[in-house]
């Protein structure tokens, strides 16, 4: 065994009830609480942005072609969904699935209220699996291959505002010339927990919107595009760009929805900054028990140095003890983030407003290898940071050591 590991050892296990032994334990706490903060820091906010991105996703998709216009509204200028068309999305490696999709807006009168909506039309080769999680009632809409579907699926929100229950009727009115009206059954309702979408958005039949629109059968409004690789979507938006033809574009959801991931930029920043006062806090406390444990082994310095110990070696001493203490810490603080973690992500302890947050309670994302970067990273940076005070162990007297008084 090393000299150094050996001293580290009998300084860190001395018996006894030594002021050290006290600031040691403070330091590993403060180790284990900052580690922990950090990993359960990390945990919520990943948990926080992939919630909401997958309630984003879940109706809006990761990207849209459309028709090029200067159109602002929610009524769309329609192109052909043709099989040329898809399969020029198909052979794009990165894209998972495609919707054919089309918005109109319209209200929707039960017997005493009225609401303003936007529509979803969506066809028998929807994907519902991304959507089904937000249906908390009844089912999704059952197509008619003759004509259209005479049912929607409203928000729990539109259900509020228009005092409607599960298998009412409901009448659309188009806002048109000349204006139309169709009747409709509600057969499920859904939320995602996001006002902005939830108060918006309602579904029917894409072949309903073909029939008010005057649109041919395979006419759409635009194309939902799921793709497997989030990291790839830049690549994938120039590919198509230079296989679409050239009336067509393509919309990323942060081009869509820019405030929510606006949003998101702003969070990461707040979890830096303390991220950065929780490490500097633990470097700090790190930085003092070794300044102490140096104070009380002053004497054992001096012997060292008086039989010919290099001071690069006690140095050694030191931070083999630090990183020991610091080893000590990170083991304690994971256990009990993973722990905390765990028992939000089981019993969902912390509730919270949908209304403010878009989700019902905290919720916890598992990605181990931040949990990696954490731990190795804090072992990086306060390593660095404690090896600093050793170097007052250069200035200290062999003679003036040992006559130090304990």
């Amino acid at each position: 065994m090393k000299i150094e590991l050996f001293l580290a050892q009998k300084i860190r296990k001395t018996k006894g009830k030594t002021f050290s032994s006290s600031v040691i334990t403070i330091g590993v706490a403060s180790i284990a609480i900052g580690v922990a903060s950090i990993l359960i820091s990390f945990s919520v906010l990943l948990g926080f942005k992939d919630t909401i991105k997958e309630k984003l996703f879940s109706m809006s998709s990761h990207m849209q072609v459309s028709k090029i216009t200067l159109n602002q509204s929610f009524e769309e200028t329609p192109f052909q969904n043709s099989d040329e068309f898809k399969e020029i999305l198909r052979k794009n490696e990165n894209v998972a699935s495609i919707n054919a999709i089309a918005l109109k807006s319209a209200l929707l009168k039960s017997e005493n209220e009225i609401s303003g909506v936007v529509l979803k039309g969506v066809d028998t080769d929807y994907n519902w699996n991304t959507f089904n999680e937000n249906i908390i009632e009844g089912r999704s809409i059952a197509f008619d291959t003759s004509g259209y579907s005479k049912e929607v699926l409203i928000s729990k929100t539109q259900k509020r505002l228009l005092n409607v229950e599960l298998g009412d009727d409901l009448l659309i009115y188009f806002i048109q010339n000349p204006p139309r009206a169709r009747k409709v059954e509600i057969v499920g309702i859904y939320e995602t927990g996001i006002e902005e979408i939830d108060k918006s958005y309602s579904i029917i039949d894409l072949n309903l919107i073909r029939r008010i629109n005057e649109w041919k059968e395979d006419e759409i409004g635009h194309s939902e595009i799921y793709v497997h690789n989030l990291q790839e979507m830049d690549k994938s938006i120039a590919s198509l760009y230079n296989e679409l033809p050239q009336d067509l574009q393509v919309h990323t959801i942060i081009q869509l929805m820019p405030q929510f991931f606006d949003w998101f930029n702003l969070l990461d920043r707040n979890i830096i900054i303390v991220i950065f006062l929780i490490v500097v806090v633990a470097s700090f406390n790190m930085v003092s028990v070794l300044l102490i444990m140096i104070m009380e082994r002053t004497p054992m310095i001096g012997l060292l140095k008086s039989i010919g110990t290099e001071n690069g070696v006690i140095q050694r001493i030191f931070i083999t003890n630090a990183i020991q203490i610091i080893i000590k810490g990170l083991l304690i603080g994971n256990l009990v983030a993973i722990v905390l973690c765990l028992l939000q992500d089981q019993f969902h302890l912390i509730p919270l407003d949908p209304e403010s947050y878009y989700m019902s309670y905290v919720p916890i994302s598992w990605k181990w290898p931040v949990f990696l970067f954490v731990n190795l990273g804090t072992i990086l940076v306060v390593s660095i940071i404690v090896s600093l005070p050793t170097w007052a162990i250069l200035k200290i007297s062999p003679v003036k050591a040992l006559k130090y008084k304990e």
